[in-house]
């Protein structure tokens, strides 16, 4: 078979390797698509090297079928479509004990350490079947769909803690897929009106489609002066960055009411470091939350409503490439010229 390899930034080799063989507890994927991240694009430009090993297959945004089971494990039949959550956590650590296991601190994580979605077969090791990794869909979608589990599971988590609620203006700032996934959750939740500042017209354009109430483009329109007269001078009760630019972390204090909630959502840019007028937190009493990868049960409730057709997904994936031109589908989904790139083995 052939694989994705990250041999160095910049460099993806694609080769003949053997196919894997599953011991006791493990299964065997067939992988039918994998989606590309910003992440996997921050790998292969060295961007991002914290938990990267050299040598692994990338790409954890993955789902397909079943093609093998090994001794003892229950639960899994040779041809069902399955989804894959890829961060393995350790289950023992302070974090995974008290429910948050995202924030694991001895994780494995499928497409950074451990073999991902970037070729035509992959093992599940027996510690994601035994924990419930590996979650079989009812219903039986194109593989594209449901690998888009893994970023709308991020958004969950991201949705959880910025507690939208009925009748809430929420401000999103950037739609691109992850902005697209916050939308359509915020819309679910009941919010009143969702504002979403985008400066491509042509995801402006989706994020309409999608349903939100207003679009703008912050390059040419005054965006403090759209969320003003949404909300009569108060501000958005909830703000969610999408895009990490540092700037817009300043940006979101401003537009939030007093009493208002910010997720810091995407991880920014560069060192991360953003300027932050502080005493817009203390006076107007903000709540500033970030929110990193998910929880199993986060996944689930992703997978659910790709399933359920409560969060669409069909129309994002505008672009897929065969297995052989990873590193050109890589690239692609970093040009922003699409929506989420898959990658079909």
């Amino acid at each position: 078979m052939i694989a994705a390899i990250f041999r160095r930034p910049g460099e993806l080799e694609i080769a003949e390797v053997e196919t894997p063989e599953i011991g006791p507890g493990e299964v065997l994927i067939k992988v039918g698509a994998n989606t590309v991240c910003g992440t996997d694009v921050r790998i292969l430009r060295g961007e991002k090297t914290a938990g990267i090993e050299r040598g692994t297959v990338i790409g954890h945004e993955f789902a397909g079928r079943v093609a093998g089971v090994g001794k003892n494990v229950r639960g899994y039949e040779v041809g069902a479509p399955v989804a894959m959550a890829p961060v393995i956590s350790c289950g023992r650590c302070y974090y995974c004990k008290r429910g948050m296991e995202n924030s694991c601190t001895n994780p494995r994580i499928m497409g950074y350490d451990t073999d991902g979605g970037l070729e035509e077969y992959t093992r599940i090791p027996a510690a994601a079947v035994e924990a419930g990794n590996l979650f079989v869909a009812k219903e039986d979608l194109p593989p594209e769909h449901l690998a888009l589990a893994e970023p709308l599971s991020c958004c969950v988590n991201g949705h959880r803690r910025s507690r939208i609620g009925v009748d809430d203006v929420v401000l999103i700032l950037g739609c691109g897929p992850i902005g697209m996934f916050h939308t359509q959750l915020a819309l679910l939740a009941g919010a009143r009106t969702v504002i979403v500042s985008e400066p491509s017209e042509s995801r402006r354009d989706f994020a309409r489609k999608l349903g939100a109430h207003v679009t703008v483009d912050p390059a040419s329109e005054d965006l403090p002066e759209v969320v003003s007269e949404a909300t009569g001078g108060l501000g958005a009760d909830s703000v969610i960055i999408c895009i990490g630019v540092p700037k817009l972390v300043n940006d979101a204090l401003r537009l939030a009411r007093k009493g208002g909630r910010v997720n810091i959502f995407a991880g920014l840019a560069g060192a991360g470091w953003s300027d932050i007028e502080a005493n817009l937190i203390h006076y107007n009493e903000l709540e500033v939350t970030g929110s990193s990868d998910a929880r199993r049960s986060d996944y689930e409730v992703a997978l659910r409503m790709i399933e359920s057709g409560r969060v669409r997904v069909e129309e994002m994936v505008t672009h897929r490439f065969p297995l052989e031109s990873a590193a050109e589908a890589i690239e692609k989904s970093a040009s922003g010229e699409g929506i989420k790139v898959a990658i079909m083995p």
